[in-house]
């Protein structure tokens, strides 16, 4: 903007038009003492000012505008009608001005001063700008270079008072500073410490430099003392400054005690494993050898048994007729006879269970349907009744959790109440996980299946002993059985992952809970069990 100084307005108006023209923003002021007032409110890009005015003339102005700072270096033509001489020329130049121009003044050479003296200013404005911005980016360059420094010095001490190897390396990967400890291992600053001939870290080492990632690594050392070879882990890392690289750092951290110890607890545990692979061998040598063993012993000690059984039944009807007394008692060898031959298949059964079994889908409804017609002719002797929901298809071994649920089925139907026909309810839903109390959960991970009668039941204090082998809460001379089925159960329900647990009442009946997960391969941890 340029601003025409002048107490007369018909000087300022031809000014004002012709400046105008030409696109140039101008401001006038009637007085000195208003131009001044201006100036210190707006930055001019070129001042006209007229030398002879009332109050403060044009070289009291300049001179006035001249210790003004901010309207210092602004370019002051001079116009004047009066004082042409020498002296005043001379004057206006002194005070502050930047040229002296006579009336009649030449439009046509005003306006090119004007363009000259604005083009001037506004390139001598960009220039402080640019120097200010020079000067600001040297401030901060400088500053930043000090952090540095500061920085640096900070670096050198940690790295000095670690009891690691500790280094740093340049963006051009020529190393900058090594603590004390490098001189143990290298012989001057500028050079790597030896490494082993079968090692390739400062190799495997530049492919991570040239990509600026960090970089570990165990290796090898020569230490110069001794000339022997130490396990280290080198471990350097980019340093970065407004996410540039400005320096890596590095440490050679002495790992040979581990190293060593590890070695000897890998040998030990290479030993240790041989032997385990031996014993696993011959364990299962013997296993194979037991079970051949327990099919020939039972079979061996079934066979006197069924002799003593025959014979027995030969002598009762045969001989013993009418002899009430004779009979009771080889009615009770009989008993006893059957429940030893009984004893021996229950016995053989369990140790099967220890025989590896492949998982498999399993139709749980299929398979226990055919156990109901199995057990068909004594459900119709006690007048019994079954409700069943329609069970899933879980993974399991069939033969063993077939067996599972032929236990509790014929416990719920051996242990009935006299003169109460058993009532057998089987109920099935889905749970979210391994818990007999787990809240259902449609589509959960785990199936639980509820097996309720009416039966003698029992108390409840006795829980953990009813799957404990050969453990019976019940007369064995009034209910038949060896305490060995509910033990099976539980043993094939920890095979598959599950839980088995029991509630009951005594003389109201008793409820066996099972818990399976649907697939093997995603079986939790179990979270709670009640036995």
């Amino acid at each position: 903007m340029i601003l025409i100084v002048d107490d007369r307005p018909e000087n300022i108006l031809p000014l004002k038009k012709i400046l105008e023209l030409h696109n140039f923003k101008t401001d006038t002021a009637g007085s000195g003492e208003e131009a001044l007032k201006k100036v210190l409110k707006t930055t001019y890009s070129v001042i006209i000012l007229d030398v002879q005015m009332p109050g403060m003339d044009g070289f009291e102005v300049a001179e006035a505008i001249a210790g003004f700072g901010k309207a210092r270096d602004t370019p002051i033509i001079f116009l004047s009608a009066v004082n042409k001489e020498k002296k005043f020329i001379t004057r206006g130049y002194t005070s502050g001005g930047i040229d002296y121009l006579t009336k009649p003044v030449d439009p046509d050479i005003l306006l090119l001063k004007v363009k000259t003296f604005y083009r001037l200013f506004e390139q001598q404005q960009e220039l402080k700008a640019i120097q200010e911005s020079l000067r600001q980016e040297i401030d901060t360059r400088k500053h930043a270079q000090e952090e540095l420094a500061a920085r640096a010095d900070e670096l050198r001490f940690i790295l000095e008072s670690l009891p690691q190897i500790a280094f740093t390396i340049r963006t051009d990967g020529k190393i900058e500073y090594v603590n004390k400890h490098w001189f143990q291992y290298s012989p001057d600053a500028a050079t790597f410490p030896e490494t082993h001939p079968d090692d390739r870290s400062y190799d495997l080492w530049k492919e991570h430099f040239k990509n600026n990632f960090e970089f570990s690594v165990e290796t090898r050392l020569k230490q110069l003392g001794s000339g022997l070879y130490r396990y280290f882990l080198l471990k350097i890392i980019p340093v970065l400054q407004n996410g540039t690289v400005v320096r890596w750092v590095g440490t050679f951290t002495d790992i040979h005690q581990q190293k060593m110890a590890n070695e000897v607890l890998e040998h030990k545990v290479e030993v240790r494993t041989k032997e385990l692979t031996d014993k696993n061998s011959e364990l299962e040598t013997t296993n194979h050898e037991l079970q051949q063993f327990a099919w020939v012993v039972s079979h061996d000690l079934k066979e006197p048994l069924r002799k003593i059984q025959t014979f027995s039944h030969l002598i009762k009807d045969k001989y013993l007729t009418g002899n009430d007394e004779a009979i009771s008692y080889l009615n009770r060898s009989i008993s006893s006879s059957a429940r030893m031959s009984r004893l021996i298949s229950d016995l053989l059964d369990y140790s099967r269970l220890s025989v590896t079994a492949h998982f498999q889908p399993t139709d749980l409804n299929a398979l226990v349907e055919e156990l109901l017609a199995d057990f068909d002719e004594t459900i119709r002797e006690k007048r019994g009744s079954i409700r069943k929901d329609h069970l899933p298809v879980v993974e399991t071994i069939p033969s063993q959790i077939r067996q599972v649920f032929q236990n509790l089925i014929s416990n719920a139907l051996k242990f009935s109440r006299p003169e109460i026909a058993p009532v057998i309810d089987i109920c099935y839903e889905t749970i979210g996980e391994k818990d007999v109390d787990g809240p259902a959960l449609p589509g959960g991970p785990y199936c639980r299946i509820t097996i309720a009668d009416n039966g003698i039941g029992f108390d409840e204090k006795f829980l953990d002993r009813i799957f404990v082998i050969f453990q019976r809460l019940n007369n064995m001379n009034a209910y038949e059985g060896t305490g060995i089925g509910l033990a099976i159960a539980k043993k094939i329900m920890d095979k598959h992952n599950g839980l088995i647990s029991a509630r009951s009442i005594e003389n109201q009946g008793s409820e066996f809970v099972l818990v399976l997960p649907f697939s093997q391969e995603h079986v939790l941890a179990p979270i709670k069990t009640d036995n």
